[in-house]
């Protein structure tokens, strides 16, 4: 396992948290070019903006370079159907394509499940490409089982 630092994100992360956005971007459209479409732009610099100044978006560092993103939501679920939760809910997690496979993915992972339970939460959530089958087996890995499946009828 390469180890790596994880650390809140700055704005000087910016060009390389865009650069890993697109990355995922390209991945999305070669499974699903009649969802997914190029654009010039996948992470605006005003949404990644907000993730910082909300402390929600972590940076995996190796080495003093970035190579991997995360980032989350709180949701509190409450209905009368339903048991009341407090979950974080991985909305991006993305590790640079040279270097998947080295357990920054786990490691970010890791991080979360930690913040998750000193914060109390009910669970650690996220919503994976059915088609990306290296990322489902890494999630198992980390302890992440099924909890839905998404279908459609196209």
């Amino acid at each position: 396992m390469n180890p790596c630092m994880i650390r809140f994100g700055t704005p000087e992360d910016y060009d390389c948290a865009e650069s890993l956005m697109k990355e995922v971007q390209k991945l999305h459209i070669d499974w699903r070019p009649d969802i997914y479409k190029p654009t010039d732009t996948v992470l605006s610099s005003s949404e990644f903006n907000q993730l910082i100044e909300d402390k929600k978006l972590l940076v995996a560092e190796v080495d003093h370079v970035v190579v991997g993103l995360l980032t989350f939501t709180r949701r509190h679920i409450q209905s009368d159907k339903q048991v009341t939760r407090d979950v974080m809910y991985i909305s991006d997690l993305v590790v640079k394509e040279s270097c998947r496979g080295q357990g920054i993915g786990s490691q970010l992972l890791q991080y979360m499940k930690d913040k998750a339970q000193k914060e109390h939460m009910d669970g650690l959530e996220l919503q994976v490409n059915a088609r990306n089958m290296q990322a489902r087996k890494m999630y198992e890995k980390n302890g992440f089982t099924e909890k839905s499946i998404n279908m459609e009828l196209l």
